[in-house]
């Protein structure tokens, strides 16, 4: 009886160990909130705010290997009821979502979208380069048209780790 204690003793702190060193082999690990989401015109190097000035949103990496984005303006229409066809347009305007598979490495990510908000990016893999700073992430895209407005460029978007809200 004692000999299975001490090895199940050991199996839970094996696990225990291999769950940490996943966790510090992936920073990204965890639920980040949008701070702010520039783009930076190719050619022009002229920057703006994507989603405006208070853009709204989350980008979440779990240890089963998903990942999970969902941005809104700052500026996104709030309707009182059913949204009519043009507060649609705007309402739809207005976000970005996205989710699917990642695989990381030092100061990259790449997001293999499965499912998107408009479907054009369903099946591509999209490269981004981060750094984190403390609780701040920075990620910039590869250039690319913008998803909102169509220009070349590269997105430049800043986040702050979302604190965990259970007791530690």
């Amino acid at each position: 009886m004692h000999k299975r204690m001490v090895a199940s003793a050991f199996m839970l702190i094996m696990l225990c160990l291999s769950t940490l060193a996943r966790a510090d082999a992936n920073p990204l690990l965890g639920t980040w909130r949008l701070k702010s989401f520039v783009r930076e015109v190719s050619g022009t190097g002229e920057r703006y705010n994507q989603l405006g000035d208070h853009p709204d949103g989350y980008l979440t990496y779990s240890p089963d290997g998903r990942m999970l984005a969902f941005f809104v303006s700052g500026d996104q229409p709030r309707p009182r009821s059913e949204p009519s066809d043009e507060e649609r347009i705007r309402l739809h305007k207005s976000m970005l979502a996205y989710g699917g598979t990642y695989s990381v490495s030092p100061g990259k990510v790449v997001h293999h979208i499965d499912i998107e908000w408009d479907g054009r990016r369903i099946g591509s893999d999209q490269v981004r380069f981060y750094a984190i700073d403390g609780d701040t992430l920075t990620i910039k895209t590869e250039p690319n048209k913008s998803p909102v407005d169509g220009r070349e460029g590269v997105g430049i978007l800043t986040f702050e780790r979302v604190k965990s809200l259970q007791p530690q």
